[in-house]
Formats: C-alpha cells, sequence, structure tokens
C-alpha cells in the first residue's frame, strides 16, 4: 500500500472514531466550587455556645477533648461553633484544635464577664478593642513574715523573649503588659449594629482575661486604672494569643452578666442576649466580606 494511500485510510478512520464519538451518551462533571471558610464563634459554657448552635442548620457535633464543636450554616454561611469549656488552657486548646481542623476565616469569641467600668451596667456589651491576659505577673521579693502586696506585682509578658520571664537578662523587657487588638474589621461590624441591641450600650473597651474570679474592690479597682480594663473572664486573651499566632482575625464581645463596682447582681440571661447580638454583627461582617 502506497505512502498516500495509507494516509487516506488512516484519515478516514480517524473520521470515523470522532463521528462514533459524538453518536455516544456524555455526561460533563464540573469542577467542584471553592468551599467558603467558616466564621468560628466561641462560648465556653453551654449557655454561652448552644443558643447560638441552635441559629444554625443543617448542625453536625464533634467533640475534641473538653471542647464541643457544632458545624451548620447561617443563610447559608458554614460557621463553628466551638463551646471552649473554662478558662484559659481549655480555651488556648479548643482555639488550636478549631483552627487546624476548620480553618477558620475569623474568630468570634464571646460570652458573659464581670464588670471592671463602674460606668458600665449589667447588660451592656463590652467590644474587644483589645484583650489582656491579666493573671500574668511577677511578685517583687519580700522576705519571709512580710505577706504579700498584690497592688504592688508587675505584669509579665510570657512572650518577651525566649529567655525566662522571671530572671536574668530577658526578666527586664518581660515587665511589660502584652495587649492582643482586636480586628478592625470584626470590630467595624459590631460598631455598624450596635444601634439593634437592646439590652444595654455598646462601647469599645479593654477585656481582661485570667484563671481568676475577683470580689476584691480593690484589685478591680487596681486592674481598671493599671491596665485599662472595661470587664473580666477566663478566655478572651487566650483565645486571642492562639489566634495571631495562626493569623486568623479575632475580636472578643463580651456581655456584663454583673458589676461588683455599682452593686449589678448576677443575670445569666444576658448571655443569650450576647449571642443574639454576635449573630447580628457576624450577618453584617459576612455581607461586607462577599
Amino acid at each position: 500500500m502506497s505512502v498516500f494511500r495509507r494516509i487516506i485510510v488512516f484519515a478516514s478512520l480517524l473520521i470515523s472514531a470522532f463521528v462514533q464519538a459524538d453518536n455516544f451518551k456524555q455526561v460533563a462533571i464540573p469542577a467542584a466550587p471553592a468551599t467558603q471558610a467558616p466564621v468560628m464563634i466561641q462560648g465556653p459554657m453551654p449557655i454561652e455556645a448552644e443558643h447560638f448552635a441552635g441559629l444554625l442548620d443543617n448542625v453536625r457535633k464533634e467533640q475534641s477533648g473538653h471542647a464541643t464543636f457544632y458545624l451548620g450554616t447561617l443563610n447559608g454561611y458554614p460557621i463553628v461553633v466551638a463551646q471552649t469549656g473554662k478558662g484559659l488552657e481549655n480555651t488556648a486548646a479548643a482555639t488550636a484544635i478549631g483552627i487546624e481542623r476548620y480553618r477558620p476565616r475569623a474568630i468570634i469569641n464571646q460570652g458573659t464577664s464581670g464588670g471592671h467600668d463602674p460606668s458600665l451596667k449589667v447588660g451592656d456589651i463590652v467590644i474587644g478593642k483589645r484583650s489582656v491576659n491579666a493573671s500574668n505577673f511577677k511578685t517583687p521579693f519580700r522576705a519571709k513574715g512580710e505577706g504579700s502586696a498584690p497592688l504592688e506585682w508587675l505584669p509579665m509578658d510570657l512572650l518577651a523573649s525566649s529567655g525566662s520571664a522571671g530572671e536574668g537578662d530577658s526578666a527586664k523587657d518581660a515587665e511589660r503588659i502584652r495587649y492582643y487588638l482586636g480586628s478592625p474589621e470584626l470590630i467595624a461590624a459590631a460598631q455598624a449594629v450596635k444601634h439593634t441591641y437592646e439590652r444595654g450600650k455598646v462601647v469599645e473597651g479593654t477585656i481582661a482575661s485570667g484563671n481568676f474570679w475577683n470580689n476584691e474592690l480593690d484589685r478591680i479597682a487596681w486592674l481598671h486604672n493599671q491596665f485599662g480594663t472595661s470587664t473580666e473572664e477566663m478566655e478572651t486573651a487566650a483565645a486571642a494569643q492562639v489566634a495571631e499566632a495562626y493569623g486568623v482575625p479575632f475580636v472578643g464581645i463580651r456581655v456584663l452578666s454583673n458589676n461588683l463596682t455599682n452593686g449589678g447582681h448576677y443575670d445569666p440571661t444576658t448571655a443569650t442576649d450576647c449571642q443574639d447580638f454576635v449573630q447580628a454583627m457576624l450577618l453584617h461582617y459576612l455581607a461586607a466580606e462577599k
């Protein structure tokens, strides 16, 4: 067979193959769409997390250590509600697990707190312009029998250096207060919806965190004056520290459930009010971030 004839035969077979392919049934499978990164809403106790979880659609629950994660959607957006457990350690662990597992686009830590600012009343909300670990202190030396003087303690920045925060050359650098600033975008979202909150006023301030429960009015006043604290609880600063390490935008939102400085008695119903405010804030944030 000549070379020309071979070319003609090959071309005929190729055309025939294309014609036959056009006669087959076909299905085109599109590439999977990019998934939206969720927002993680944190609350330490059931009264500070379960109401928000109940606002979600298509909820499933996952457990890891002391933390419970509720995964669902809010108006079609993916949301993770993390019930972290109380305290700095539980919160830090839950935050790290939540970031590694769910890769959130932002974190909002919210819940109840005790007031430090006498101008704030039960039901008022503090937007965390900044948060601080108010349990990191170094005590000046006092000899045996000289007692303790908590109002003379020095702040201690545990992340000031890789050396000791209490002794040696690095200790002086550690005698400072470390604040974690809230995300400007998340703060703006909270400010944008504050007019919708009817339980009290909404202000920016400093959220203090520590594994203690202060009932000493002199101690509360000292923290308010020295650290600029508006309110205290046991979680926000720990979550802020971990979020900063991972580069995740973060803000704390805390409602006053009591305030010893002006006789404001404990009211647990404020936890639901705070979660409803965070829902409004979150929807505004998501709409703005489209």
